[in-house]
């Protein structure tokens, strides 16, 4: 298929998440009576995004083209699936707002609550300020769509950024490879992953066992990976188990000792010149135009290590902790680090 028409297809499916996130600023008047902040109140960095975006969605769109993953990645859910899932996220947005509202960053249902024991201490609380943060399931049936609506339809192509460096790395349909995901999630990125090398093995690890539960059930998608409930900052796996080990935007998530934590641990885990990579928000000086957003966005949403990782280079920290021949990328609001193991 030609890179414009599937470009084509990108930018009017960006158009009606774009049309649903404007239920974000709705839900946020109705519940705090007041304006919010809205990106035309800064017509350059709305300029900037759109021009960052198009960019984005070009080259996911030349990479499908051009063989790198198949079409099939941007194959639409259920219509009815989708729709019917608009009036919960509505729901949910003003149980979250008025979270917001109240400051309520540590509140958890009876059911969530029996789940802490055993966490990391800095995940025990409503990322987003979403209802029982990771740990329910109504959380994992949102989260996907929500993470759409709030990046105008581009976060499945920023997590594809990931792709295209393990492809440089390895020119092969996956056979025999091993590769580890960490911060898996609902298997979004791995299902990706999976699209491009479909005889590798992959492993899916996450703190959320609800999260887990819904990848669980992609067997359509990710006949070949094994999901596992575990610690990035300790890992269940002995020395050198994977070929490469990447993760999709889970380091802004976490405190500083632990992202340099999660590093260490996937060196440990990874073989020799293996691959290792990212795909997480830009950090401040990736695009200065865009540095005003990425202050905006841990007081629009409770991200408490947000502000810590903008200033701290992902590159810097890779190179720092052993990584060799480290490299960067960006497109729209995200990057992608990646290097090799000695």
């Amino acid at each position: 298929m030609r890179a414009g028409a599937l470009l084509s297809y990108s930018l009017l499916r960006s158009m009606f998440f774009t049309a649903e996130g404007l239920l974000l600023p709705a839900i946020d008047l109705l519940v705090n009576r007041r304006r919010p902040k809205l990106l035309t109140d800064d017509i350059e960095l709305l300029k900037t995004s759109r021009v960052e975006l198009l960019k984005l969605l070009r080259s996911d769109a030349e990479n499908i083209a051009g063989g790198m993953y198949p079409a099939s990645v941007l194959r639409p859910e259920s219509a009815i699936k989708h729709l019917t899932r608009i009036p919960k996220l509505f729901i949910d947005g003003v149980k979250a707002a008025q979270r917001k509202s109240s400051k309520q960053a540590h509140h958890f249902s009876a059911d969530a609550n029996e789940l802490l024991e055993g966490l990391p201490e800095y995940y025990r609380r409503n990322f987003h300020f979403q209802d029982s943060g990771y740990l329910t399931d109504h959380s994992a049936e949102l989260y996907d769509h929500q993470v759409e609506v709030l990046f105008a339809g581009s976060a499945d192509a920023m997590r594809r950024m990931i792709i295209k460096p393990m492809k440089q790395k390895f020119d092969t349909n996956g056979r025999g490879l091993r590769i580890l995901e960490i911060g898996a999630g609902t298997g979004r990125a791995a299902e990706f992953v999976q699209a491009a090398f479909p005889q590798a093995q992959i492993t899916a690890l996450d703190l959320s066992e609800a999260y887990l539960r819904l990848a669980r059930k992609k067997t359509n998608t990710l006949k070949k990976a094994d999901f596992i409930q575990g610690d990035g900052a300790d890992l269940p796996f002995k020395d050198q188990q994977f070929d490469a080990v990447y993760s999709a935007f889970i380091f802004h998530e976490l405190p500083e000792k632990v992202r340099e934590a999660v590093i260490t641990e996937s060196l440990r885990v990874l073989k020799p010149h293996g691959f290792i990579g990212l795909v997480d928000s830009l950090q401040k000086g990736d695009n200065p135009k865009l540095d005003g957003a990425l202050n905006d966005f841990p007081r629009e949403f409770h991200e408490p290590f947000y502000k810590n990782y903008i200033s701290r280079p992902m590159e810097e920290m890779f190179s720092k902790l052993g990584v060799l021949e480290v490299k960067s990328g960006r497109g729209f609001f995200s990057k992608v680090v990646w290097g090799t193991k000695v």
